[in-house]
């Protein structure tokens, strides 16, 4: 599903690094620090969930924190770097909860907010898509997800993109 959302991000002008090849499975911690590298990055983790109706997606954002305020150096503790990205996330998640209820039937039309843990170190606008569910019993239904979850994604993105990049943090 993360290479076809590539592709389709790609082709929508934009350099997509993954985080995760094949089997591997880097820390949370190494995956941030890919990301936070970046400049204007935007970051999306894809999940195949093992709850939620079946064929549904959920986009979550994360929630926010009454502790993460600057130490007096000015400097953000690492699990806080999320904080001062939760408009731009949430806003991201709305346009991509969008484009996912329209696509994915049973899926909620408005995004989610939960405490993610890949997400709360991340120095980006950043959401989780959660694509249900392992559970299936066959996974055949799950790639035949993946076209459209890819297009929702570039579709969503593009939008984001436009108001990100424009100043509209």
């Amino acid at each position: 599903m993360a290479r076809l959302a590539r592709i389709s991000l790609e082709a929508q002008g934009l350099r997509v690094i993954l985080t995760r090849q094949g089997n591997e499975n880097p820390s949370f911690d190494d995956r941030s620090k890919i990301v936070n590298a970046q400049r204007g990055a935007i970051f999306l983790t894809i999940h195949v969930s093992s709850t939620g109706q079946a064929g549904s997606v959920r986009v979550y954002s994360e929630a926010a924190s009454g502790d993460a305020a600057a130490s007096r150096s000015g400097l953000v503790s690492w699990d806080h770097a999320q904080a001062g990205y939760l408009n731009s996330s949430l806003q991201l998640a709305e346009l991509l909860q969008i484009q996912m209820s329209q696509h994915f039937r049973g899926s909620a039309d408005a995004p989610f907010t939960a405490p993610v843990r890949q997400l709360r170190t991340i120095a980006a606008p950043a959401v989780a898509i959660e694509i249900s569910s392992v559970s299936l019993p066959d996974r055949s239904q799950l790639d035949q997800m993946a076209p459209a979850l890819a297009d929702a994604v570039a579709r969503a993105v593009s939008a984001f993109r436009t108001v990100y990049d424009a100043g509209g943090k």
